[in-house]
């Protein structure tokens, strides 16, 4: 293959999603691009998968394992991949079939990673009209990279709208479980500190929402926000170890100036105090939240307006409205249909 046309790996973990796995393998197939290989790994899925999966032949190359989770499926899957560029995707969304171009057209030895925007689709693949993350003002790779180092947060959709540089990837392959089994959490905490992420505000992947997606959270499950909070001080230390490698720190403290993670952080302490992973007060997380406001992080004046107005009422209210309010953010089964639909085409997922 020619140096200037990059073999794209797609590598696609699935587990009991038969309904959605064949879509997303056509999706892959159908990149306008002339090298891709796509690579199949089932976790031992217990429905029709293996059935769909095998019913593609030699088009794409497949691993069946015994479940042992995403983590170890990745791990399998990369070393299995021969692509310059690697795209992770969750066998419950698509690739649109520009993506791979639109990466190519973008792509230089610095980058580590290129993020896209990402559309909302139904258990059907009907687009709902929402669109994430909103890139109001496309960062920059520098605006990102100090985003990362100073608040451990930056603008970034989920795993499937990423595609990732092999020397990157090299640099912290294999994954072992130090912060989670998502494999994203250790290659969004990892990629600007490492390299350039590069920005396309595109709708690029179709992200689908169906209401058993692993990180939805469908009803208030007030133990989600201490879990969360343990996870997302787990990619700090895992942030911080990369960093040090390239001589660079991360204060402990950067995590609190994360507008994500404080939201967590709130919910757990009113919700659940007596499990709050850490030395807390609704004042320090008052303080935290003020200084927050004022840390760049990719936010629109808006929405960190928005933020701070529902971190006031959350901390000082009554519990019982505190409670609402949490219950509001946090718990979208529980909204009116409208309310959900604008929340959703505001949201900025975090690293």
């Amino acid at each position: 293959m020619r140096s200037d046309t990059p073999l794209i790996s797609v590598i696609i973990p699935n587990y009991n999603y038969e309904a959605y796995v064949a879509a997303a393998i056509d999706s892959a197939l159908a990149l306008e691009w002339p090298g891709v290989e796509v690579i199949v790994i089932d976790d031992g899925s217990t429905d029709g998968s293996r059935r769909i999966i095998e019913s593609y032949g030699n088009r794409i190359q497949a691993i069946y394992q015994e479940n042992a989770g995403q983590l170890v499926a990745c791990n399998k899957g990369y070393a299995l991949s021969r692509g310059q560029i690697v795209i992770f995707l969750d066998s419950d969304d698509v690739l649109r079939p520009s993506l791979a171009r639109e990466i190519v057209a973008v792509w230089s030895p610095t980058v580590s990673k290129v993020q896209v925007q990402m559309q909302v689709i139904d258990a059907r693949g009907e687009p709902t009209g929402a669109f994430f993350p909103q890139y109001h003002v496309v960062p920059t790779a520098r605006q990102v990279s100090d985003w990362a180092r100073t608040t451990t947060a930056y603008p970034t959709p989920p795993g499937s709208g990423n595609a990732y540089s092999r020397w990157f990837l090299d640099r912290i392959f294999p994954l072992h479980n130090t912060c989670g089994t998502a494999n994203d959490s250790y290659c969004l905490a990892a990629a600007p500190l490492l390299g350039d992420v590069v920005t396309i505000a595109k709708p690029l992947v179709g992200y689908r929402v169906h209401g058993k997606n692993q990180g939805a959270m469908a009803k208030l499950d007030v133990h989600q926000f201490e879990r969360q909070m343990t996870r997302a001080r787990q990619r700090l230390v895992y942030a911080q170890g990369i960093a040090q490698q390239d001589g660079q720190n991360i204060p402990d403290g950067a995590i609190d100036l994360s507008l994500n993670y404080l939201g967590y952080r709130i919910g757990s302490l009113r919700l659940s105090p007596a499990t709050h992973p850490v030395p807390d007060s609704r004042w320090r997380c008052l303080r935290d939240v003020c200084r927050a406001f004022f840390a760049p992080q990719g936010l629109t004046l808006k929405a960190r307006v928005a933020m701070l107005v529902w971190a006031w009422g959350a901390l000082l209210m009554p519990l019982p409205v505190a409670s609402r309010l949490i219950l509001w953010r946090f718990a979208p089964g529980t909204r009116p249909q409208a309310l959900k639909g604008w929340l959703v085409r505001a949201r900025v997922v975090r690293a």
